[in-house]
């Protein structure tokens, strides 16, 4: 059927990344990262393990495996979110609001996570933001407004935002 065929599309070829976790709350960080390898069932356990340890030390979380949800921050939920979203390497990352809950440090290093993912392993990253101040991370932009496209800009020069300055360009905003 048209659903079962989505179901395993999205589970082989995109990972999701949403402004809530929707981490599963009686599971550690390891457990929430690893549920996906093993219902797509093409790693053996013993891989599926290996796999979920490795991702949450790319995401900075190797100290926090046996965690459950409600004993980490938000921005380290967030991690746990993107190490879950990249567990069956998806061609693809649909990143809906993926900082509009965290606070301007966490903000920064979810940021770095996605801009190091999409330049190093090539996957390609589509966010949905309300913040203008993280363009500098994308290529592409598409404004749209009530809905509607409005324009799209490239941008030549990726670049990570520096927390300090960015704090001090805020700072003189307001």
């Amino acid at each position: 059927s048209s659903d079962r065929y989505l179901a395993t599309l999205r589970l082989q070829k995109i990972g999701f990344v949403f402004q809530t976790f929707n981490l599963i709350s009686t599971m550690s960080a390891f457990e929430n990262v690893e549920l996906p390898m093993i219902i797509h069932g093409k790693l053996s356990r013993k891989e599926c393990k290996q796999r979920a340890i490795e991702l949450l030390e790319m995401v900075g979380l190797g100290d926090r495996l046996e965690h459950l949800p409600s004993e980490l921050s938000g921005g380290e939920q967030q991690r746990v979110t993107i190490a879950r979203a990249l567990a069956n390497q998806p061609e693809i990352l649909l990143l809906d609001e993926p900082t509009g809950d965290l606070d301007t440090k966490n903000t920064i290093e979810v940021m770095d996570i996605i801009y190091d993912i999409n330049r190093a392993k090539q996957t390609t990253c589509l966010m949905v933001t309300h913040n203008p101040d993280l363009e500098c991370y994308a290529d592409r932009i598409l404004y749209v407004k009530d809905g509607k496209f409005q324009k799209q800009a490239i941008n030549t020069i990726q670049t990570k935002l520096e927390l300090d300055t960015y704090l001090a360009y805020i700072n003189e905003e307001y």
